[in-house]
């Protein structure tokens, strides 16, 4: 028996083990794709617009050109969004520099940070860290579920220490974005 190229083995066990951890599991930002289009319009748009600008007062140079590519380069690389992805057990961060992971079923807190927006800190009891915008969360629901149930397996192994104040918190706006979404498709807002 043949399931996407590669061979499943027949045995119950084996079926129960496959059913258990689904490859649907995985859940990832939807938003990610457009928000990085969106950086680069604003790097792209900026560049375009200041060499437009020095070119029409006569003042572009090689050297004015360089530094307003730098300029838009640093635009770029501030604007970037980070892509978050979640797995049974598991949530990556990636940015542009480097990839936090913690495990999401061996939480030991969560948190807000404390600056000019909100982020959500995780931390893991293997010394793990990320941090996110909880809007992706909210954006994305099936991303929160997932983290949702490992948090849930967190507090059920007594490993969780501080944050599920802060859990029920995203989980409020999660459910209340979900629901405006459906008044808003269904015509009753």
């Amino acid at each position: 028996m043949r399931a996407m190229g590669r061979r499943t083995p027949r045995t119950a066990a084996g079926s129960a083990a496959l059913t258990a951890r689904p490859p649907s599991a995985a859940a990832h930002d939807r938003t990610w794709a457009g928000e990085a289009r969106s950086a680069c319009g604003c790097a792209g748009t900026l560049l375009g617009l200041l060499l437009l600008i020095d070119f029409g007062a006569g003042t572009l140079t090689p050297w004015r050109g360089v530094l307003w590519a730098g300029l838009a380069g640093l635009l770029l690389v501030v604007l970037w969004p980070v892509r978050v992805s979640a797995g049974p057990g598991l949530l990556t961060v990636r940015g542009l520099l480097r990839t936090r992971r913690v495990r999401t079923d061996r939480l030991v807190s969560v948190r807000w940070s404390d600056g000019v927006s909100r982020r959500l800190v995780l931390r893991d009891a293997d010394g793990g860290r990320a941090e996110l915008d909880p809007r992706v969360l909210v954006a994305n629901p099936p991303l929160w579920h997932v983290l949702d149930a490992d948090a849930r397996t967190s507090v059920a192994r007594a490993t969780l220490r501080c944050g599920e104040t802060a859990l029920r918190q995203v989980s409020a706006r999660v459910e209340r974005e979900s629901a405006l979404a459906v008044f808003r498709v269904s015509g009753l807002e």
